[in-house]
């Protein structure tokens, strides 16, 4: 068989319509914007509603939503109106280019927030969850986002980013772990091990526990917008 008969792989760029969601009124109160990235097979809707704790007044949390959905239950069986529905940002399939693809994407939506807020210089916060932590963690690394805190939430900086940066690999950004003594998925010892690891590596973070699973707690995002350890 001939290389011409084989199929060659190319690439082009495509218009996309991207589902966000917000919480919290845009106004002259709000002091920070919050760029909040969900978990593998979650949707933004559900995700956003966890983090109304957040929303005091002072804040506008922005929870974009994967751009690849699929269904959940049991792929041999027929999908209906009821079949439940998750999204995912990326898998190892063509990996560089979903990851430029949502990087870019965040970028946008952080451009498009602070655009509507009209004030260019509000904080921004990077918030990953589960799947959502190597999301945010890329996008703080790669994109043009300056973000003053990268908060990541069960779940740890995927090993593909440089690891002779130090504190330059997140550009300055302020970094917060957030692990559950009861998480079976992402257990609390291993984002203890993470916390020390990064700072060998010159990377300086905290570490702030609660006692959950692998989910959003409330009480501990009300932490995360407080100095309280």
């Amino acid at each position: 068989m001939s290389d011409a008969s084989l199929p060659v792989e190319r690439h082009i760029r495509v218009p996309r319509t991207a589902r966000i969601y917000e919480i919290g009124t845009p106004g002259p109160r709000t002091r920070e914007l919050w760029v909040a990235c969900h978990g593998y097979g979650q949707l933004a809707a559900a995700f956003a509603k966890a983090l109304e704790p957040l929303n005091d007044g002072s804040r506008l949390i922005v929870a974009p939503e994967a751009l690849s959905r699929f269904y959940l239950d049991d792929p041999l069986t027929q999908h209906g109106p009821t079949s439940p529905i998750g999204a995912s940002w990326m898998t190892r399939e063509d990996r560089e280019h979903e990851i430029m693809d949502y990087v870019e994407y965040l970028d946008l939506v952080a451009a498009t927030a602070l655009g509507a807020l009209g004030n260019g210089d509000i904080p921004v916060i990077a918030f990953g969850f589960s799947q959502g932590v190597a999301t945010a963690c890329r996008w703080t690394a790669l994109g043009q986002t300056a973000i003053r805190r990268l908060i990541i939430w069960a779940g740890t900086v995927p090993s593909d980013l440089p690891k002779d940066k130090g504190d330059r690999l997140f550009r300055g950004a302020e970094l917060v772990i957030v692990a559950g003594r009861k998480d079976r998925v992402v257990p609390m010892e291993l984002l203890e091990k993470e916390h020390q690891s990064l700072a060998l590596r010159g990377l300086q973070s905290t570490l702030r526990l609660y006692d959950g699973g692998h989910s959003l707690h409330s009480a501990t995002l009300r932490r995360l917008t407080t100095n309280d350890q």
